[in-house]
Formats: C-alpha cells, sequence, structure tokens
C-alpha cells in the first residue's frame, strides 16, 4: 500500500512540473511587411515560412521537444533507480529504487526539456526570420553587427588619417 502512495505521489509530482513551461507553436520573432508588399502577400509568405521554419527543426514543435527530453530522462531515471535499488537490497529494493529514480529524472527532466524546448524555438525563429526576410519582409534584429574586413583593406572600424595641411603651409606658420 505505501509503495502504491509514493509511486502515485512521484507520478502526480512528474505531471506537475511538466505542466509549467509551454512554447508557442510558431515563431516568437517578429516579421514586419516588407516595402512594396501587401498583407495578402505577407500572409501568404508567412505561411510558407512558418512551413519552412518546421521543416526545418525537424517537423516537431518546442513542445514535442520538451516533452520527449523529459520522458526519456522519467524513463533513464526509473530504469536506473530500479538497478540500483535491486542491486543493493537484493531484489527487494527495485520498487523503490524505481521510484526515487523516476523522481529524480523527471527532476532533471524538467530542466532537460525546457533547454531543449529553447534551443529548437531558436532554431525555429532562426528559420523563420531567414525566410521572411529573403522574401522581402522587414524583420526587427537587436546588437550592432560588424562586418569583417576583407583581406588586404584598411577596417572600417580604424580612425581617418588627418587631412593634408593646405597648399602653401609652413611648419613654421603654425599657432603657439
Amino acid at each position: 500500500m505505501q509503495n502504491n502512495l509514493k509511486v502515485t505521489l512521484v507520478i502526480t509530482v512528474m505531471l506537475v512540473l511538466s505542466a509549467c513551461a509551454s512554447v508557442p507553436n510558431g515563431p516568437s520573432a517578429m516579421a514586419l511587411l516588407g516595402t512594396g508588399k501587401n498583407f495578402d502577400q505577407f500572409r501568404y509568405d508567412d505561411a510558407i515560412c512558418r512551413q519552412f521554419a518546421h521543416e526545418q527543426i525537424g517537423g516537431a514543435t518546442a513542445n514535442q521537444a520538451s516533452s520527449d527530453s523529459f520522458a526519456k530522462s522519467a524513463v533513464v531515471g526509473t530504469a536506473l533507480g530500479a538497478a540500483i535499488g535491486a542491486a543493493v537490497d537484493g531484489g527487494r529494493g527495485a520498487g523503490a529504487g524505481a521510484a526515487t529514480g523516476l523522481f529524480i529524472g523527471s527532476l532533471i527532466g524538467v530542466d532537460e526539456g525546457n533547454a531543449s524546448s529553447y534551443r529548437t524555438q531558436r532554431h525555429y525563429d532562426n528559420a523563420y526570420i531567414q525566410c521572411m526576410y529573403a522574401k522581402g519582409h522587414r524583420v526587427p534584429v537587436s546588437g550592432h553587427i560588424e562586418q569583417q574586413p576583407v583581406y588586404g583593406q584598411p577596417s572600417t572600424n580604424a580612425p581617418y588619417p588627418p587631412p593634408p595641411p593646405p597648399a602653401g603651409y609652413r611648419p613654421s606658420d603654425a599657432p603657439r
């Protein structure tokens, strides 16, 4: 009876923890209507770019990636806990070990699920932004992007040299 209570408690905690985070099933980046484009063209391009981004992440949403990562951690934790519990207590501790492993695996799975969800969403957003930009729409970005200088050309960040002295200038004419 007490083992059933423990298992029920662990499963309840696992379900509560897995419901903590939810990621949108679309872009979390903004795209604006491009110059010379109409709204119908924007909607059409948006649909195509959403499909393109979805394909780039392997057809899974960020929430699916999170759930898969969480479930894998919980299963691995349960198996390891059962094996350790059985080894320590001669086979009688497998249930307690499995429950403990499920709990610890679930805790680790929450963190892994969040990280997996974030990576998947970023990858989706990057693909979506690239597609919308390529179709001529405006995509606000933050930060400062510097171009690398071409080999053999001076850097654009270097200060300009001083102008040449005026014609007929003599150093003795300089103010003191």
